[in-house]
């Protein structure tokens, strides 16, 4: 798992959460602790809401909120096993 241990307030993440289910849920924030407890808590997504827990298993950095989401997207495309290769 790629994960930056500087400033991450003032960076933007794309990452990849793995569910109970065995499906992966890809998203963008700016703060990776803050987003995996909202999604553990239930607060985050209607699709990780009925798949708990999530793990967080991959994370990447970027400068902007553009840049994440252009990640995302691209990660959005992938097939399972690339998802996998990414962990």
């Amino acid at each position: 798992m790629r994960r930056d241990a500087g400033r991450e307030k003032d960076r933007w993440f794309c990452y990849v959460l793995a569910c109970a289910d065995g499906t992966f849920y890809t998203g963008i924030t700016r703060s990776l602790d803050q987003r995996l407890s909202m999604h553990n808590r239930g607060l985050a997504s209607k699709y990780t809401r009925g798949r708990l827990p999530v793990r967080l298993v991959y994370a990447e950095p970027h400068q902007n909120r553009s840049s994440a989401s252009q990640r995302e997207i691209q990660v959005k495309k992938m097939s399972r096993t690339q998802k996998r290769m990414l962990t």
